[in-house]
Parts: C-alpha cells; structure tokens; sequence
C-alpha cells in the first residue's frame, strides 16, 4: 500500500522530479538521464501501470485521490498530497488533471528482438 504524505512546501526536494516540467531542458533532464517519465491523469497513469511501468512515486490533489485508491494500494510508491496551487506553482503548469506520477522507464524492446519477429516493421 502507498504512503500517503502531505506536503505543504514547494521546495520539498521530494518533489524534484515534478519541478518546473514546462522548461524543457530540466524536463529532458530527467528523463534521459533519470530514466523517468511523467505521466498525467488517472487513466495514463493506470495505462502506464498496467502497461508495466513502475511508478516511482505520485503528485496528487486531495480530490483525485479517491478516483486512484484502488490503484494506490497496489502500490509501494510514496503519494504526496498537494493543494492544486502547489502543484501548479511546483511544475509551472495547471495540473487540470489532478494526478501526475513519475514512471521509471524500461528497458525496452532491442532493434534485433523486434526484427526476429519476422512480422512487418515499419518505420
């Protein structure tokens, strides 16, 4: 089950990996070197959960999280509960969806696991 953790400090450094995702260096930043993503809403955050992807922790007002309380206590990721303000003075963006969770990156597939398919590959 998720810790749930209310933070009420924009310079909380737990929250390092949701600040200022609008300027694109720092978002590329940790995303090439962080091996991490962001991904948005409920339904791209459960997509990305189903899909494989370990959450690495989670950015939520107070009113979606019962929407993702199913999902919360499947789990182990720290969830820090934020006002809607705070969120959108820590990422530098509207959070209109209410939810945003760092996702860490797989592996994902090699070129020569794909083409020894033998299906069609277009590029």
């Amino acid at each position: 089950m998720a810790t749930l953790i209310s933070i009420t400090d924009p310079t909380d450094k737990r929250l390092d990996d949701y600040v200022k995702l609008r300027e694109t260096s720092l978002r590329r930043k940790l995303e090439t070197e962080g091996g991490l993503f962001i991904a948005e809403g409920a339904k791209i955050i459960r997509r990305a959960i189903e899909a494989g992807f370990e959450p690495r922790s989670f950015l939520l007002a107070q009113r979606w999280l019962a929407g993702l309380a199913d999902l919360l206590d499947e789990c182990d990721a720290p969830v820090y509960l934020v006002s809607e303000e705070l969120a959108e003075q820590v990422t530098g963006f509207h959070v209109h969806r209410g939810a945003l969770a760092s996702m860490h990156r797989t592996a994902g597939i090699q070129p020569e696991e794909l083409l020894s398919a033998n299906r069609l590959v277009i590029c």
